[in-house]
C-alpha cells in the first residue's frame, strides 16, 4: 500500500507539471493583459504601459514566463498577485480553508442523504418512496447550481431565516468564539445545500442502481436461503459491493464540486477559491490563475488517490500492489 502510494504521489509530478504549462498556454491566447486591462483608456501613454509591463515582467516571451514561474513553484513560491500585490500562497491558503469548509459541509450532507436513500428506494422498489426519491433526483439534476442559488438567495431575503450571502456578519469582531462558530454555520446553511443538492441526487440514483444490480447476484439469493434476515443481507452482502463504484467516483466528484462551488460561491458572496478564480479570470492575473488552477488539479489527483485507497480497504478482492 505504501508503495502505491508513494508511486502514485511521484507520477502527479509530471502530470502538474503538463497541467500548468498548458494553462499557461491557454492563458496567452486571450486578447491582453493584466496591464492592458489596468491601464484602459486614452489619458495613459504608450511608455506607462511600457514600464508598468516590464515591472509585472509582462514582456518576456510566455515561455520564459512560464519557466521563471515553474521555477518559483517548485519552490513553493507561485509569486504575487498582479491585482492585489499579496504573495499567492498566502491568498490561496486563506480560500482555500474557506472552499474546504464550504466542501466538508456539501460533502456531508450529500452522502449522508443520498446513500440511506439510494438503499431504501432499492429496497422498496416502485413504491411511493422510491417515485418521491426519483423526483427529487430528477429535480436536483436538472436544476443549475446557479438558479438554485438565486432561489436560496430570494428565500433568505423574504423570509429572513438565514444571511442573504458572505459568511460572517459585518461585526465579527464584536463576537466571542463560540456565537463566531454558530455565525459560521448559520451562513453555510444554504451555500451546504444549494451544492450539496445536484452531488446528493446523483450519488442516490447511482447508489440505486447499483444495489438493484447487486441484489440480483447469485450469492444474495444463496445468503436469502440460508435464512439471513433481509437486513443482513442489505447491509452486510450487498450494500458493500454495491458501494464500490461510488468510492471510485469519489475523486472525480471533487473537481465537481469545486467547478460547481465557483458558480455558487460567486452568486452567494462566499470567499472561496472558486470565486478567487473567477475573479483572477476576470482581471487576467495570471499568477494568481496559474497557482488556483494548480491547486485544483492537486485536489483532483489526490481525491483520486483517496478513492483508491478507500476501494482498496472496502473490497479486500483488490490488490493494489499488483
Amino acid at each position: 500500500m505504501i508503495r502505491f502510494i508513494a508511486k502514485r504521489l511521484l507520477t502527479m509530478i509530471p502530470l502538474l507539471i503538463g497541467i500548468s504549462f498548458l494553462c499557461f498556454a491557454v492563458l496567452q491566447l486571450a486578447p491582453g493583459d493584466y496591464v492592458q486591462s489596468l491601464l484602459s483608456g486614452d489619458q495613459f501613454s504608450d511608455e506607462l504601459r511600457k514600464q508598468v509591463t516590464h515591472q509585472f515582467g509582462l514582456d518576456k516571451p510566455w515561455p520564459v514566463q512560464y519557466m521563471l514561474w515553474l521555477g518559483n513553484a517548485c519552490r513553493l513560491n507561485f509569486g504575487v498577485s498582479l491585482a492585489t500585490r499579496q504573495p499567492v500562497a498566502d491568498m490561496l491558503w486563506e480560500r482555500m480553508g474557506n472552499t474546504l469548509i464550504l466542501s466538508l459541509c456539501s460533502f456531508s450532507l450529500a452522502w449522508g442523504l443520498a446513500i440511506p436513500l439510494g438503499i431504501l428506494s432499492a429496497v422498496k422498489r416502485n413504491s411511493w418512496i422510491d417515485r418521491a426519491s426519483s423526483l427529487f433526483a430528477f429535480s436536483g439534476i436538472s436544476i443549475p447550481g446557479f438558479f438554485l442559488a438565486l432561489l436560496a438567495i430570494l428565500f433568505a431575503q423574504k423570509t429572513g431565516w438565514f444571511p442573504v450571502g458572505g459568511m460572517h456578519r459585518a461585526y465579527i469582531d464584536d463576537l466571542t468564539g463560540p456565537q463566531r462558530i454558530l455565525d459560521l454555520l448559520h451562513h453555510l446553511v444554504l451555500p451546504s445545500i444549494v451544492l450539496g443538492v445536484a452531488g446528493c441526487a446523483s450519488i442516490m440514483r447511482q447508489m440505486r442502481g447499483s444495489l438493484l444490480d447487486t441484489l440480483r447476484e447469485n450469492y444474495i439469493t444463496a445468503a436469502r436461503a440460508r435464512g439471513l434476515s433481509e437486513s443482513k443481507v442489505v447491509l452486510k452482502h450487498a450494500v458493500r459491493n454495491a458501494i464500490n463504484p461510488l468510492i471510485t467516483l469519489f475523486g472525480f466528484s471533487l473537481a465537481g464540486l469545486l467547478s460547481g462551488a465557483a458558480l455558487v460561491e460567486n452568486v452567494m458572496a462566499w470567499p472561496g477559491l472558486g470565486r478567487l478564480i473567477l475573479e483572477s479570470v476576470q482581471s487576467k492575473d495570471v499568477y494568481m490563475v496559474m497557482g488556483s488552477f494548480t491547486m485544483g488539479a492537486t485536489m483532483l489527483m489526490l481525491g483520486n488517490l483517496i478513492s483508491d485507497v478507500l476501494l482498496a480497504v472496502t473490497d479486500p478482492r483488490i490488490r493494489l500492489g499488483r
